[in-house]
């Protein structure tokens, strides 16, 4: 017992001292007011704790991402924390839990235990009296046994590839398909296609994933984080004028999912690091050991979540990537990086990765040269795996309601060693 309360004591001391410090260098940065706000926060003051919060917000939108101070990040995470106590002690959990996310999702990484602590406490409590329980509402929000039914149905949607053809992109499953392999050994990953570079499915490595089951059932899923705030997409995809991003609750984003009709209100939670903020969502996956090909390092875990007839256009990424489909179906294209140059690559900054060609609605006019191009594609079933190299430009379209993950690596370099 003494030893419990001598680590206690310890890490509210650290705590303390991170608190502390972080204070003084906003200070330096000309954040009195919010200083002085997060002092009457401390002591249980709501509006000076939403007050501080605001002020973090501000700071956060006040240029390009980039340049934002990283002590703004923290800032803001701690006012979140304050915010959320408060509305924790006066009962409003649901609340409390908004706040703990938002910190978690915009935050800096310095508060970040304190945040996962005050989640893993807040969320374990009793919901709010006044509020009717996460897992019930209108559509696929109620736990019936006709909506459960109804969500096992859409994740089968094209069960025979013919079927998706009529909303694929053209000359799709015509060509080069990806090779399919079964539970290849680490050595035959590395040797066959890691360094070629050669895209892979691999089957029967995910049967033992409780995610392969449990993220089946809605209301697991509401069960476990129907309450949390995450980030979504609504649109087509990131390049059209009309998309945008929005925060919801997760159960909001299931009930959307189930009520899906046109692809202008498409609502996906796209490479979303949601098992960073979700932790019992992360305890149903397991890390493939492909991704220690290389001797290198995971970089991100991220989640790709929505309703059939979500987009991800042609795009490549820096890393390698294993991604995993876990429920549900998705049809995959792929060009090698040395087409690079015929796949109109956009001239800006922030979409340099991704070509200009739309591949649902092909301009061969504008762009001539994608038309003959040669490509490998696949339609990827739950259970099944596809590595793609780094730079490898890829589209993808999901032919069911889909929950995907994809693991990205970095391969260590010379001076790593």
């Amino acid at each position: 017992m003494g030893d419990e309360t001598g680590c206690s004591g310890d890490r509210l001391e650290a705590e303390d001292t991170r608190r502390a410090a972080l204070l003084r260098q906003i200070t330096e940065e000309g954040g009195f007011a919010f200083v002085s706000s997060v002092e009457k926060a401390a002591a249980g003051d709501l509006r000076a704790a939403e007050a501080a919060r605001e002020m973090a917000w501000e700071q956060l939108h006040s240029g390009p991402w980039h340049e934002v101070v990283p002590e703004w990040r923290d800032a803001y995470a701690m006012a979140c924390l304050h915010v959320a106590e408060i509305k924790s002690s006066g009962g409003e959990r649901r609340e409390a839990l908004r706040a703990l996310d938002m910190g978690l999702i915009m935050g800096g990484p310095l508060l970040r235990a304190e945040l996962d602590a005050a989640i893993e406490r807040i969320g374990s409590g009793p919901s709010d009296g006044q509020e009717a329980p996460a897992n019930t509402g209108s559509g696929l929000g109620s736990d019936s046994g006709a909506d459960a039914q109804k969500w096992e149905e859409s994740l089968c949607t094209y069960k025979e590839p013919q079927e998706a053809l009529r909303n694929l992109p053209s000359k799709s499953l015509s060509g080069k398909r990806v090779e399919r392999r079964a539970m290849i050994s680490f050595e035959t990953f590395i040797s066959d296609y890691f360094l070629r570079q050669i895209p892979v499915i691999i089957t029967g490595c995910m049967d033992q994933w409780p995610a392969c089951t449990k993220w089946k059932d809605i209301n697991y899923l509401k069960q476990i984080a129907g309450d949390r705030t995450v980030p979504v997409e609504v649109g087509k995809n990131y390049v059209c004028t009309d998309w945008k991003q929005e925060l919801i609750t997760f159960s909001q984003f299931l009930d959307r999912i189930g009520s899906h009709k046109c692809p202008e209100s498409t609502t996906y939670l796209a490479q979303h690091p949601l098992f960073n903020q979700i932790r019992q969502l992360k305890e149903d996956i397991l890390v493939p050991d492909y991704c220690y090909a290389g001797g290198g390092e995971l970089k991100s875990l991220n989640a790709w979540f929505g309703p059939i007839g979500t987009v991800t256009p042609l795009h490549h990424d820096p890393h390698h990537n294993i991604f995993a489909q876990v429920v549900g179906r998705k049809y995959i294209r792929l060009y090698p990086s040395s087409l690079s140059d015929e796949l109109y690559p956009h001239d800006e900054s922030m979409l340099f990765n991704t070509s200009q060609v739309d591949l649902d609605h092909i301009d061969t006019k504008a762009f001539p040269k994608i038309e003959n191009l040669e490509f490998m594609d696949c339609i990827l079933d739950q259970g099944e795996m596809l590595y793609i190299p780094p730079k490898w430009w890829h589209y993808v379209r999901s032919l069911s309601t889909s929950f995907s993950v994809s693991f990205w690596w970095s391969a260590a370099t010379s001076n790593d060693k």
